[in-house]
């Protein structure tokens, strides 16, 4: 079951029409099935876009708006009920159920489309598509278009105008309602439980896919059907690498592990890092980075308003990862002349943070009109400096080497500054310690 609400869904819908020229009309498909192997399929997922429109989770659909069209605005195709596919396969909404759970106007099986789909296109101005995001579906678009322009001596208007839906539509979507921010803390919470999971597990002898497996486990027992994105567990010098995927290397005791890793709800993304020793307790060197890259993210986190813009929060962690760096002898010069030169980048070569909602890395400007985008209330997005020393790096004393840390959470912006959703899981020194020290039975 979803947890937006099917009015939120036509809200939507009713949004993006109003932003529609007049005679306009919207077409977008659903995720094609992805082919894992021979007959084996991945984890089918919606696309966003679509799921945004709709919450209809299954392939091979489409759905048509068409503003002021007099037998219903939406339109959606989709496969029709087949009780022989259904029992291979599972149950399928079919045209009766796409109106009468899904809350479209009119519903027509996928197979009629080529029939169906022309006449409504026929006379309609302007097409909005996904263009460039599926190229077969772009083809059959044409297909269709060309439908009506061979028909065109017998009186058929092709539409002479094709715009890119995603400048409407992902405008949208950057913006939260209550109900998605809802979700979101929810997916944060269950994430949050899992790197909890994480930490109390975590022995020397184990592997890093030891841990991503205590994370899978959470994330179905909290009712998320998939990561959100691919795992990262990475222990020892591997957290240097930034989308670090292999998983599959020992835990060793005076190693960091650096966990990102966020399950998603309903097709909205977590995304939670944090950084932890193998032992239970923090290097003296090891907690110097550690608390400086927490100093920068609580930082980043002032940074965040209404008012303020994109670039403020990533500005502040430089600041302050450029200050500690030079405080701890990794970094030689003055303050200021190194951020103007970005000598940082060779300890912290990301930025501070990206949108998140639907999409981990979320659609949606970061600039307009080539200013840094103003953050507005409903607005979410990560938080997530880190610094990274190779451990080849001979540029530094050998007792930095090899140190990767990384802390993100997902906030959003609220009238008072930001909600932290990922707020459940232990941040500062003491309290990672305390609680793998707990889990271990010893006194921290």
């Amino acid at each position: 079951m979803s947890h937006i609400p099917k009015a939120e869904y036509a809200r939507r819908r009713k949004a993006l029409m109003a932003q529609m020229v007049p005679n306009s009309i919207a077409i977008l498909p659903a995720a094609a099935v992805a082919i894992r192997n021979r007959d084996v399929e991945h984890v089918y997922r919606q696309d966003s876009d679509f799921q945004y429109l709709s919450g209809f989770a299954e392939p091979e659909a489409v759905i048509a708006l068409i503003p002021g069209r007099e037998h219903g605005e939406y339109v959606l195709f989709c496969r029709e009920r087949n009780p022989e596919r259904e029992q291979w396969d599972g149950l399928r909404a079919g045209q009766e159920g796409a109106i009468k759970v899904h809350g479209a106007d009119d519903a027509f099986p996928i197979a009629d489309i080529d029939e169906i789909l022309p006449g409504l296109i026929e006379g309609r101005e302007r097409v909005y598509s996904a263009m460039g995001s599926n190229p077969e579906f772009d083809r059959r678009l044409m297909d269709w278009i060309n439908v009506i322009r061979s028909k065109a001596r017998l009186g058929a208007q092709p539409p002479n105008e094709f715009v890119a839906l995603d400048h409407l539509l992902h405008d949208m979507r950057l913006y939260k309602s209550a109900a998605e921010v809802k979700v979101m803390r929810l997916a944060a919470a269950i994430s949050a439980r899992a790197h909890v999971r994480a930490m109390q597990a975590c022995r020397a002898g184990l592997h890093e896919y030891s841990l991503e497996a205590e994370l899978d486990y959470i994330f179905r027992q909290g009712g998320a059907k998939m990561p959100a994105y691919g795992s990262i567990v990475a222990a020892g010098r591997n957290a240097c690498i930034l989308h670090y995927q292999e998983n599959d290397a020992a835990l060793k005791d005076g190693d960091l592990v650096l966990i990102d890793a966020g399950c998603e709800i309903d097709c909205y993304a977590s995304d939670i890092t944090r950084t932890f020793p193998v032992s239970g307790t923090f290097s003296p060197e090891q907690k110097a980075i550690y608390e400086l890259v927490l100093k920068a993210q609580e930082a980043a986190f002032a940074e965040i308003a209404p008012g303020k813009h994109w670039n403020h929060a990533h500005e502040a962690t430089v600041r302050v990862i450029t200050e500690g760096l030079v405080e701890l002898g990794l970094l030689k010069g003055e303050v200021q002349a190194l951020i103007d030169s970005e000598a940082y980048r060779a300890f912290y070569m990301h930025r501070a943070g990206h949108w998140l909602g639907m999409d981990v890395h979320d659609v949606g400007d970061y600039k307009v009109g080539g200013q840094w985008r103003v953050l507005e209330v409903g607005m979410a997005l990560t938080v997530e400096p880190g610094i990274y020393i190779g451990a080849d790096d001979k540029s530094v004393a050998k007792k930095w080497r090899g140190i990767g840390v990384r802390i993100e959470d997902d906030v959003v912006v609220t009238r008072q500054g930001c909600e932290i959703l990922s707020g459940g899981v232990p941040k500062s020194v003491s309290e990672i310690e305390a609680l793998m020290a707990a889990a271990r039975g010893v006194a921290a």
